[in-house]
């Protein structure tokens, strides 16, 4: 068979071998079941066989049994049955190059993003700003963009919506009308994104798209596990975090074409979490993310309990199908088996609507994209048995594998470089140093001796004939005095005194003069 994942087989022995051909990888899937059909040991299966190709995988851990692929399996009598009857030659217990990531950073190396790398658009959603709200975001960004402020984490993201709401209305005429309380709803999202442990995404070291896409010494694609049992009990950061690393992988990597095999795999768990709530702009962006990264040599697989859990428009781009077994007790349970066995091409010897509610465990009806990329006919299928352990590991097994990494020197230590949060804070330190600083000497603004620096005025000249006699000190005092007493009166009586003592020292005077 050429370069391709094996899936399963029926359960007849001259049934057909059911294969995922890799130059078909890229043009992603889905894997749908009720709780306790096999799900997960299905994607296990499917990990390991596109790591053997040397493609890399991301995938992500809801239950944490996804880490059992770094260690070998145990060989039990009925997986060596199911894996001799599905044609999974040389079976035997093996290890798979696994790096583990978490967001929070406690069972995996740190998965940081930059607030800038996430954009206005997705920290909106994560933030469940209004319309409004968000455009007001995005005037931020753009203001930070313009000002050349770095928006790497969330203190700057602060600083900056701070700046901006105490300059609302110096920016107004380039950036437009500021509202307060749309920035006051911001900065309580923010609060209450702190509050979910949010603040250990943003930052750097961000995350290089090139350390998801290695392989190891012997070929095989490094499987990459993202922790998600903290993540996943915060439904929005969950999705939006898994969102933004595929918004990442469209915007930088280069077209690829067709190629012999994906680039990248994606696994996407509980993907309804996407869509649960999700504005119309956002399902849209999804929706060309989808249809578009497959030329960039990506392959995204959706994992759900319910088909209808994606909208239509994604559900068309899924061109290889695992259905797990899904019960009808409801109407909506009942809908979606008929949706999904109308997704299927038909066989004539399956009613695939039946068939669907009677799957046992680790059986799937299973389509896969053909010579040409034609859906294959729809076939009961059992799944093959994966190599590695089936099951979660221990915290002592994931510290040795963590610690063995090729990427831990790289990202378990955070940066934090200049920024937005710094230059406003430094922009801030100087008005104050400013503002605080004593006038500037308008006396020196002039012509004459002071514009030659000098710190005392000339002496006059020696022939200059002394100014005119000033009054005698004796007038002096007594006028000052009189004037004082009349500024310190107030009453109309004290302001007569005034005028009646200021009268009588001045007649003394002329008398005085008189006399001489």
């Amino acid at each position: 068979m050429e370069s391709s994942v094996l899936i399963g087989r029926g359960a007849d022995a001259d049934s057909p071998q059911q294969w995922l051909l890799a130059r078909y990888g890229n043009r992603h899937g889905l894997i749908a079941g009720a709780t306790g059909t096999g799900k997960t040991v299905t994607l296990q299966s499917l990990c390991e066989g596109f790591s053997d190709l040397g493609v890399p995988v991301f995938a992500a851990d809801i239950k944490g049994d996804l880490s059992g692929l770094s260690m070998a399996g145990n060989a039990a009598p009925k997986l060596v049955e199911r894996a001799a009857h599905v044609g999974l030659t040389n079976y035997a217990p093996t290890v798979y190059p696994v790096v583990f990531w978490d967001v929070f950073g406690a069972q995996g190396h740190p998965l940081r993003g930059t607030v800038s790398d996430l954009g206005p658009l997705l920290l909106a959603r994560l933030l469940g700003l209004s319309e409004v709200q968000e455009a007001v975001l995005q005037l931020v960004f753009k203001y930070c963009d313009d000002q050349g402020l770095l928006l790497l984490d969330l203190k700057d993201l602060k600083a900056a919506l701070n700046h901006v709401a105490e300059n609302a209305k110096t920016l107004g005429p380039d950036y437009g009308l500021i509202s307060k309380a749309s920035i006051g709803a911001i900065q309580r999202g923010l609060v209450a994104l702190e509050a979910d442990g949010a603040e250990s995404f943003f930052g750097e070291p961000a995350l290089d798209l090139d350390d998801l896409m290695r392989q190891d010494m012997t070929g095989r694609g490094v499987i990459n596990i993202l922790a998600a049992d903290l993540l996943y009990q915060k439904p929005a950061l969950y999705s939006t975090f898994l969102l933004w690393l595929l918004s990442e992988l469209f915007e930088r990597l280069p077209e690829a074409g067709d190629l012999d095999r994906p680039k990248l795999v994606f696994f996407f768990d509980e993907a309804h979490l996407l869509f649960a709530d999700a504005p119309k702009a956002l399902v849209q962006k999804v929706e060309q993310v989808v249809r578009l990264i497959r030329s960039k040599g990506v392959g995204v697989y959706f994992v759900t309990q319910n088909p209808l859990d994606l909208p239509d428009n994604v559900l068309g781009q899924l061109g290889n199908r695992v259905q797990h077994a899904l019960r009808a007790f409801t109407p909506r349970d009942q809908k979606a088996v008929k949706a999904a066995a109308e997704t299927f091409r038909p066989n004539p010897k399956l009613d695939v609507t039946e068939v669907i509610q009677q799957l046992g465990v680790g059986e799937a009806l299973v389509s896969c994209l053909g010579d040409g990329g034609v859906p294959g006919i729809v076939e009961r299928t059992l799944i093959r048995p994966p190599r590695s352990r089936i099951g979660a590991i221990s915290a002592d097994e994931r510290k040795l594998v963590r610690g063995r990494s090729p990427v831990g020197a790289k990202y378990d230590t955070a940066v934090d470089r200049e920024s937005a949060y710094e230059k406003l804070n430094a922009r801030a330190t100087a008005a104050a140093e400013a503002s605080a600083a004593p006038p500037a000497d308008t006396a020196s603004a002039g012509s004459g001796w002071w514009d030659q620096g000098s710190a005392q005025p000339p002496a006059a000249p020696a022939d200059k004939r002394p100014a005119a006699a000033r009054p005698s000190n004796r007038e002096s005092v007594l006028e000052a005095a009189a004037k004082s007493v009349v500024r310190s009166v107030g009453s109309q009586v004290g302001r007569e005194v005034g005028r009646q003592l200021l009268r009588g020292l001045l007649g003394s005077l002329a008398g005085g003069s008189r006399r001489r």
